[in-house]
């Protein structure tokens, strides 16, 4: 699911290209991507492009008379866009809006379409997509953890609350959790108040790093391969793979759809958190740190190592 530094450089470069411009027309190639009825979505054509804004994972493009076109991505939602002059066609398109320099294209890929259209009228209707959730680049360390402590959650799950903290999922929840050196299910009530700067201060340099990673790799051009996955992270991602740090294979805990990385050496001092799938499978079997995994596998494969 695109993120915080995603959606803000999504967001530059929909601002180079659309702020200001009149949108011509609206193509719904999906009639489960628009969510509301009122105002009706053909009320934006003809309506000049007056700004933009993230509100969470959600981009908020806003139009004269104080309507908003609100999309949100969800995870395999994305965005494209096409020049007048033409361009290869999309595929998996939901939605096409043509404004005056080209068009920007709404396409999802895989078959659950969970990505949405909403259209807003007038600022009450926009709060209902805005969770007054924390900023982090824009607080402060106290700040910060006074909403982290405002419900007792572990730390992955209160970084990935979006009415607690604005544009954080699951990817760079990840990274952030193995750059404060903190384990994923710690829980909010009995992180120091030393642990709790760090991991402050981890939000707040992941998030800047990743921004001007991907505003750097797209330069003047739309974004286009917009993914969570990145051979440069840390961990997220990286299962079975070394930690960039200390070498020990990188963990993850699978739940629902979504999985959390970690490294058990950096984080949670060599122990192997449960994965609820497969610790319920091995019961006993399961190790349950990293020495003990390697004497497992050393075990059944010899003359080979784990690493």
């Amino acid at each position: 699911m695109p993120e915080l530094p995603d959606i803000v450089v999504y967001l530059e470069a929909l601002e180079r290209r659309i702020a200001g411009s009149t949108l011509r027309a609206v193509h719904l190639q999906s009639m489960f991507v628009l969510r509301s009825v009122d105002p009706p979505i053909s009320t934006l054509v003809g309506r000049r492009v007056v700004g933009l804004r993230r509100l969470g994972k959600r981009i908020a493009i806003g139009f004269e008379n104080d309507l908003h076109l609100v999309i949100h991505l969800m995870i395999a939602g994305r965005l494209q866009w096409k020049d007048r002059n033409g361009g290869p066609p999309a595929r998996n398109i939901l939605a096409t809006f043509e404004f005056e320099s080209g068009s920007l294209i709404l396409t999802e890929a895989g078959s659950k379409k969970r990505a949405s259209v909403h259209v807003a009228g007038g600022d009450h209707d926009l709060q209902q997509f805005d969770h007054k959730a924390l900023e982090i680049l824009e607080s402060s360390p106290e700040e910060f953890a006074r909403v982290l402590r405002s419900e007792n959650h572990t730390l992955k799950r209160s970084l990935t609350d979006p009415r607690l903290f604005s544009g954080i999922g699951n990817a760079y929840s990840d990274e952030i959790l193995h750059r404060a050196l903190l384990s994923p299910l710690t829980l909010t009530s009995k992180l120091s108040d030393h642990d709790a700067a760090k991991l402050f201060e981890a939000c707040f340099t992941v998030l800047s790093e990743w921004t001007g990673r991907l505003r750097k790799l797209s330069g003047e051009a739309f974004p286009s391969k917009v993914t969570s996955f990145h051979p440069e992270m840390a961990v997220h991602g990286r299962f079975g793979k070394p930690c960039p740090d200390c070498g020990s294979p990188v963990q993850r805990i699978v739940y629902a759809e979504n999985e959390c990385n970690y490294c058990a050496t950096c984080q949670t001092g060599g122990r192997l958190l449960a994965d609820r799938a497969m610790s319920r499978l091995l019961k006993e079997d399961w190790p349950r740190s990293i020495d003990e995994m390697e004497r497992h596998f050393d075990e059944r494969r010899p003359g080979r190592s784990y690493r």
